[in-house]
């Protein structure tokens, strides 16, 4: 355990704890300094190092390290995604990381409406196990991917659908908690009698009972006077629960408590039925004030949902790769969009809703615009883009970033126009812009101050608004926190909004539940100061290594890692690609947050500055599989590939490059070889002897089937080729890769075929490899001497417009994405500018009325899987289209990462992991689909995969195009 800075009886304290914990539990338990680091952070800006991570695989590891904690008088602090953005998941405490292994549905009743579950489960993967019984968790936080059920019961989450469903308070039924001496206790509704029980009890369990009905028949009048009266609040302790006529039942103390109070293990929950339809109706508005003042005659129409979006979110939605697909429903440039939401039994059912309030809209001239949404991908797209406001204010470039600290704010949604204009008036005091979205519904808005935490004034401009908008909400009787809940953005707040009798009132719960003060410490009641341990602050300091890689568009290196703000979609597991390595494993440092934590200890001092070039940061990046999900699928847009290439260049400076990076990394040089000696390089390369060996000397796992060489390369073929037909549509360059040469000519043959059918004559330059074996195993100088060579070959091209074609995504992005950081020249742009996969340029020419080919009408089936660097920088929709165009009925496997990665699924100490990442949706959807199903995949490494674990030979997108030409 390396323990940087600490005393030597402080070190040797974690020390003990550390060996007394790994005897005690089957889970996990970490210590090191990355590891600690990893769990200081979470969604917010607040940063502290814990004493050690501890990752239980059931109850007894969470009992037991209870009892640990007791014994050696440290605290506990329960986490599940870690995406709370006040604060509530960090500190100087003993993390529970419950995500990795509590995360079962233990029991759906259907009949009853309920599920038991454990905390660790995320709640779109409850939904995706009851959806098919009919069922749903209402609740629905824009965090629905990753955050857990148990982190939503500590905040009292809420979600865009609260206007139906509630905060998550209203949905818990019981709960098994641990409370802080370790005793395991149920918390449900109680009866006269069995409440009598519990209260005469003599533990721990009884002193609760007893305080908590004390306290709430104490201060009824003024749990009356001082609570909001408003749907949306979450802040203090849920006292007012128990001065209302209802069964007493602990949970509602425990929901929203932020774990202060309790460690939940498992917990009771009610569904609901899930609405068959739903449609939206997105209107357009020329002044946001005017969409919040509409949305109160929108309620009266009964909507099922009713949020908002401003245009500052909509502006950098433009600029975000995956969102600005989803955009087509906005109309002109609109200063606010409300999205109404209807649900019913049938599809007629909701439009005659939608079409009630058209009539409304029209009748009231209410927004200058409107898009209705019926179909589930349309209704989807809207909600995405919804979903991702808080991410794409977070993608914001510059030192000035959107901070958490009133974006919460809830008053009672008829005061809500009103409260906005004053509260925009405090921040044009302040000279502060912001962004303005949320749950106009039910009043609660997410209005977040850009803010510079690295300037002392800009800080003391933090507290300021904080303090005014303090007493804004005090004046309209509202909320500071709606759904976010205290932490410690808020929690010295409560005794102002509360008063000091309530406040104390707190205390005393505090106490009741956790007279030793172990269990997440500083949150609710007896926090520290809004400004202590900030993740950034004046003091934070960043030194910048000297890179290879262009990351001026960043703002530099230190700033590309600081685009990640930890709201942790990269923990996402059900849908999209981002991040492989953490669907399969589960692991926070194998997310893309957790890299980037990594990354940010070492440039701001936190770990020496030696640890750039050092084992252990090698080992947090080394399971990344550099797909580029990152760069499109976070909202922030951290390209975590890139942020690798660098770290890898410095990384085999200081350390040497290893042999197996030399074969892999001049891969072409290779296959020339192997095709040159072909056939007997085949036998060579697979027989035993030499499978042993490659394993033994360079790592190359003997299960792996290494790739054939073909006799007859490309450039043998074409330089012998003689086209047939006209070349009336000019020129294009095919730029052939080294797999597509020496590996599968077919591919590159079928392509030329295909082009030159369609009236172009095909040029193929020399050139050298495009670099990226090279890139992806830290080689940028020999990549960059490679990029060079083929800008100087290719630019005459580019200048005069010819379109530059190619076959493999992952060669032909390098041309776009890489070659431009790597040479910093505008050759290299106009380059990147004129590169094509095969298939956009195929629907572009057509698109343009300047291609006509004749295909075969004969319906077949086709499943494609996109290549990562595709869906990450072009997206599947050009090859979907242009397969259709051929007369396939094509269907796309929501595959994420086939798990291959180029050299990534050859490594024998990564084999086992590509395995697993194939296994989890690609090989069953392939497997899944009949014989008569072409499979199709672009890129090479996913196709070796598909006929490697699914037993089908996938082809490339231009073989199955050349086979329905009519020839």
């Amino acid at each position: 355990m390396e323990t940087l800075g600490m005393s030597p009886s402080k070190e040797q304290e974690y020390k003990d704890i550390e060996a007394d914990l790994k005897k005690r539990i089957e889970g996990e338990v970490r210590f090191d300094k990355y590891s600690r680091l990893l769990y200081s952070t979470d969604a917010s800006m607040y940063e502290i190092e814990p004493i050690g991570v501890v990752i239980p695989r059931h109850k007894g590891d969470v009992q037991a390290v209870i009892e640990a904690a007791n014994h050696f008088a440290v605290p506990l602090l329960p986490r599940g995604g870690g995406t709370a953005l006040a604060g509530q998941t960090v500190g100087h405490a003993i993390v529970l990381d419950f995500s990795k292994y509590m995360n079962r549905v233990l029991e759906v009743n259907q009949e009853e409406l309920w599920c038991r579950v454990e905390p660790g489960l995320v709640q779109d993967e409850l939904n995706a196990h009851v959806r098919p019984m009919g069922l749903l968790f209402g609740p629905d936080t824009s965090t629905s991917n990753r955050a857990t059920i148990g982190g939503m019961i500590g905040n009292n989450s809420a979600g865009a659908h609260s206007l139906t469903y509630g905060k998550t308070l209203d949905h818990v039924l019981e709960l098994t908690v641990y409370l802080s001496d370790g005793s395991e206790v149920v918390l449900k509704d109680l009866s006269f009698g069995e409440l009598g029980a519990k209260v005469a009890q003599d533990n721990l369990e009884g002193r609760i009972y007893r305080e908590i009905a004390r306290l709430a028949e104490e201060h009824k009048q003024e749990i009356l006077a001082r609570y909001p009266k408003i749907m949306r609040r979450v802040s203090g302790y849920n006292l007012d629960e128990f001065a209302k006529p209802k069964p007493f039942n602990l949970s509602r103390m425990v929901v929203g408590s932020e774990g202060t109070l309790a460690c939940v293990v498992e917990a009771k929950m009610r569904l609901v039925p899930k609405p068959k339809w739903t449609a939206l109706d997105v209107i357009h508005f020329e002044d946001d004030i005017a969409a919040l003042e509409a949305s109160h005659a929108i309620l009266e129409t009964a909507p099922y949902a009713l949020e908002s979006t401003d245009k500052l979110v909509l502006d950098l939605a433009r600029g975000n790769i995956v969102q600005s697909k989803r955009l087509g429903f906005v109309q002109g440039s609109p200063s606010s969009l409300l999205m109404v939401e209807y649900a019913g039994d049938t599809e007629a059912a909701v439009r005659e809703q939608v079409d009630k309030l058209e009539k409304l809209r029209q009748s009231r001239k209410i927004g200058y615009a409107a898009t209705q949404a019926f179909k589930p991908e349309e209704v989807r797209a809207v909600w995405g883009v919804r979903k991702a406001g808080l991410g794409l204010l977070l993608g914001i470039k510059g030192d000035k970033k959107p901070i958490a600290f009133v974006e919460d704010t809830a008053v009672e949604p008829a005061k809500l126009p009103e409260f906005i204009k004053r509260f925009r008036e405090i921040l044009t005091r302040h000279d502060a812009r912001a962004g303005y979205y949320g749950h106009c519904s039910v009043g609660c808005m997410h209005i977040r101050p850009l803010i510079n935490l690295k300037q002392e004034g800009e800080v003391k401009k933090m507290v300021a608004i904080a303090d005014e908008i303090a007493e804004l909400v005090l004046e309209f009787h509202g909320a500071l926190s709606g759904e976010h809940g205290d932490g410690l953005a808020r929690s010295h707040f409560n005794e102002r909004l509360y008063g000091p009798v309530l406040y104390n009132a707190f205390r005393q719960i505090k106490r009741s539940f956790d007279p030793n003060n172990l269990m997440n410490p500083g949150k609710i009641v007896d926090a520290p100061a809004m400004t202590e341990s900030l993740r950034i602050s004046p003091a934070y300091k960043t030194w910048a290594p000297e890179t290879l890689l262009d990351f001026s568009g960043q703002g530099g290196f230190a700033a590309a890692v600081e685009m990640c703000s930890g709201m942790g979609e990269c923990r996402k597991k059900l849908d999209g690609t981002m991040c492989p390595s953490y669907m399969a494993t589960l692991d926070e440092e194998h997310s893309t947050r957790g890299r980037a934590n990594a990354l940010r200890a070492v440039l701001s001092g936190k770990v020496p500055n030696r640890d750039f070039s050092g084992k252990r940061l090698y080992e947090v990046l080394d399971l990344c599989l550099e797909c580029k999900a990152c760069k499109a699928e976070c909202p922030s847009n951290v390209d975590m590939a890139k942020l690798k290439y660098e770290f890898l260049s410095h990384y085999y400076r200081a350390n040497g490059l290893p042999l197996r990076n030399r074969l892999f990394g001049r891969i072409e040089k290779w296959n020339r070889w192997g095709s040159r000696l072909a056939p007997f390089s085949n036998w060579l390369a697979n027989s035993r002897p030499n499978r042993w060996l490659l394993e033994l000397l360079a790592g190359v796992d003997r299960r792996r089937p290494l790739p054939r060489f073909a006799r007859e390369t490309f450039e043998d073929w074409h330089r012998n080729h003689r086209p047939e037909g006209k070349e009336s549509r000019g020129e294009v360059v095919l730029f052939h890769d080294t797999f597509n040469t020496f590996n599968t000519p077919s591919v590159a043959i079928t392509a030329t075929l295909l082009l030159e059918r369609s009236g172009y004559r095909v040029v193929v330059p020399e050139k050298r490899c495009c670099g990226r074996p090279m890139i992806s195993k830290g080689m940028l100088r020999e990549a960059k001497e490679n990029a060079a060579k083929n800008v100087q070959s290719l630019f005459p091209y580019a200048e005069r417009g010819v379109a530059i074609v190619g076959l493999e995504p992952s060669c032909l992005l390098t041309l776009r994405d890489e070659y431009p950081d790597l040479l910093r020249t505008q050759a290299s742009k106009l380059v990147a500018r004129q590169s094509f996969l095969l298939e956009e340029f195929l629907l572009r020419e057509r698109d343009a009325g300047r291609l006509s080919l004749a295909f075969k009408s004969n319906g077949r089936k086709a499943l494609l899987h996109g290549h990562c660097h595709q869906k990450a920088l072009v997206g599947t929709a050009p090859t979907l289209a242009v397969l259709r165009w051929a007369g396939f009925e094509v269907s796309e496997i929501d595959s994420g990462c086939c798990g291959m990665a180029g050299s990534f699924g050859f490594e024998k100490e990564h084999y086992d992991l590509s395995v697993a990442i194939a296994n989890r949706r690609l090989v069953p959807a392939v497997q899944a689909s009949g014989s008569e199903v072409r499979v199709v995949a672009s890129g090479i490494s996913c196709r070796q995969q598909i006929e490697h674990l699914a037993d089908r030979r996938a082809k490339h997108p231009a073989e199955v195009l050349w086979e329905q030409v009519e020839k």
